[in-house]
């Protein structure tokens, strides 16, 4: 069995898969209560399923890009368990877990040939989301990267096309895009279930990270807000 956990944005979730799919599953979707319910979820499956971490064969834990805290918060807690119970530690791209979370679901809902292709998208200020592009066998088309979201973003790829947009960022690019032959997956939500097909293609490729060294992929430093008020409650300025 391996533990996932995803807390890349608002959403924390934690998934126990084995090889042939989720065994039990806990979530939230309160983006202030990640570290209050990240730990919390894992002992009430491990409690619920019998087992401790010494039972695990890995943990896994999406690397980002996402929130800056919700990573550190989700590789913390994924170090401490693997470090802990002697497994290996898995890190598995936010956008990856993302292509396979909605891949399965669409194919019995729109029409999906060999040319379409997947854009998942998070939520990164502004008009900025991170994403990648892949194709339906899960192939990187186009890595991931933070950028500005604007009418002419994807028009270079050609219209014959289609690109299934999905994702916490996705409202931003349906704002502003005039692609043809674009569709937006409003209904998808990230999930740790998601992870368990890459995590076990990981885990038979024994693809492990350094549990002393690992970081999260922030894709871009971590930029504070300046507060509008000082301690006193003035004006700064």
């Amino acid at each position: 069995m391996i533990i996932c956990l995803e807390t890349a944005t608002n959403i924390c979730s934690v998934a126990l898969c084995d090889s042939a799919g989720v065994i039990s599953m806990r979530e939230s979707s309160d983006s202030k209560s990640h570290s209050s319910v990240l730990t919390l979820f894992i002992e009430e499956i491990f409690k619920e399923q019998g087992i401790t971490a010494r039972d695990l064969k890995a943990v896994a834990v999406s690397k980002g890009p996402g929130s800056y805290t919700g990573l550190r918060i989700g590789v913390s807690v994924a170090k401490g368990i693997a470090y802990a119970a002697s497994i290996p530690l898995i890190a598995i791209e936010t956008t990856l877990s993302m292509y396979w979370g909605i891949s399965a679901s669409l194919k019995d809902k729109e029409a999906i040939d060999k040319d379409t292709l997947f854009c998942p998208m998070l939520d990164a200020r502004r008009m900025e989301v991170y994403y990648a592009l892949y194709d339906t066998n899960g192939k990187t088309v186009k890595g991931i990267s933070a950028e500005v979201i604007d009418a002419n973003s994807f028009n270079t790829i050609p219209e014959s096309k289609k690109i299934i947009f999905f994702g916490d960022g996705a409202a931003k690019c349906k704002e502003v895009t005039n692609r043809i032959n674009s569709s937006f997956a409003e209904d998808y939500e990230i999930s740790a279930s998601h992870m368990h097909v890459p995590a076990y293609q990981a885990y038979k490729d024994s693809r492990y990270e350094d549990i002393a060294y690992f970081e999260p992929f922030y894709l871009k430093d971590f930029i504070t807000t300046k507060p509008r008020k000082n301690i006193l409650g003035k004006e700064m300025a």
